[in-house]
């Protein structure tokens, strides 16, 4: 072995071996003072390395495939770690390559390149984790931001409930139902949230119907049914002109949610989809909300019924695909339907954005 082949052995910190026709490595390089412990300070020469490495045992056969193939690239195992006799631990290499015929065996000590590889590898990790533990404060910042939007929608929505039969499990229900939908929708998550809130206020244009219309337990006369008809308007009006992308999505599913899939509805006659996707979401889940439920006008229905009742407003004033989405989400409704009540027994205090969290996470795909 010449000076300069020495140079770079021990620059690299580098045994080479030779393969000979028995299976065994004969070192072709000085026998480094980490190699000797290793091989118990045998130097005769000639070693059986995975004996002393058993690691290498795996690596071999692949080395073997690798010479056998003929190809002039380097195969490397990947490091891996041995304790010498002070309990140090160092990191090893092996690499396989064909030169001039020969099956050529090299074994690296990565030392310092490995420590800080793992540095660097240990950095990233912990910086990853700071990443996440922001991203969850953020995560969780934002919730309680959307938890006191949803505070004050309901707060605004409960104006109206001291006059009509609505009360806040019904708007929350319709604010997850909406939720739901949107969420198998492929909606991203802001929107998801967004018209959860926004659902709630659908009605909210009912404060500025009188009482004595609003509270008749008949049927409203013409006159008094065009009355009605202005919560629309009114709602819109009230959430309307805002900067805010809540306020504006709650002011369009109030203007909306009484249009008709086939354009018999109000305040303007829309039809199909000129009527805004998220209005045309709550006037089904209003409607399954309405019909599941004792109003004072009338009993609960049953689901069968219910589900009659809908399937025959496919296409007349609902919309027909997302009713079809909505049936196919029917389960997770119903367990809406049955966790968010105005029973006393019931935890009312529930958080519904805990609630769609489940449900979305387990249900939806």
């Amino acid at each position: 072995m010449d000076k300069l082949e020495e140079l770079i052995y021990n620059s690299f910190d580098v045994v080479v071996f030779k393969k000979d026709t028995n299976g065994k490595f004969i070192i072709h390089s000085r026998p480094t003072d980490w190699l000797l412990f290793f091989l118990n300070h045998n130097s005769e020469g000639t070693y059986r390395l995975t004996q002393y490495f058993p690691y290498l045992g795996c690596f071999i056969d692949e080395a073997e495939r690798h010479w056998k193939s003929g190809k002039i690239e380097a195969l490397t195992s990947g490091p891996w770690v041995e304790a010498d006799e002070k309990g140090h631990e160092l990191a090893l290499e092996a690499s396989a390559i064909k030169i001039d015929g020969e099956d050529i065996l090299l074994l690296q000590n990565l030392g310092e390149k490995y420590r800080q590889e793992v540095q660097r590898l240990q950095s990233l990790r912990e910086g990853l984790l700071s990443q996440e533990k922001l991203e969850n404060e953020i995560a969780k910042r934002t919730r309680h931001v959307q938890q006191q939007k949803e505070q004050i929608a309901i707060k605004l929505v409960s104006l109206t409930s001291y006059r009509d039969e609505e009360t806040e499990a019904h708007v929350k229900r319709i604010g997850l139902y909406a939720a739901a939908m949107a969420k198998a929708l492929g909606w991203d998550e802001q929107r998801i949230d967004d018209i959860r809130i926004a659902a709630t206020m659908h009605d909210i244009g009912k404060i500025g119907i009188p009482d004595k219309i609003l509270l008749k337990k008949g049927k409203l006369t013409d006159e008094e049914f065009e009355i009605m008809k202005q919560h629309t308007e009114i709602g819109a009006n009230l959430l309307g002109d805002s900067n805010i992308p809540v306020l504006n999505m709650a002011s369009t599913i109030a203007l909306c949610h009484h249009e008709r899939w086939d354009g018999q509805g109000y305040p303007h006659g829309l039809r199909e989809k000129e009527i805004p996707v998220t209005a045309r979401i709550v006037c089904i889940v209003d409607k399954y909300d309405a019909l599941i439920h004792e109003r004072v006008y009338k009993k609960a229905f049953s689901e069968d019924v219910v589900t009659k009742l809908m399937k025959e407003m496919s296409g007349r004033s609902l919309d027909p695909e997302l009713l079809e989405l909505f049936f196919e989400l029917l389960p997770i409704m119903q367990r809406i339907c049955s966790e968010v009540t105005d029973k006393v027994t019931d935890n009312r205090n529930q958080d519904p954005y805990e609630l769609l969290e489940e449900i979305r996470l387990s249900d939806i795909a």
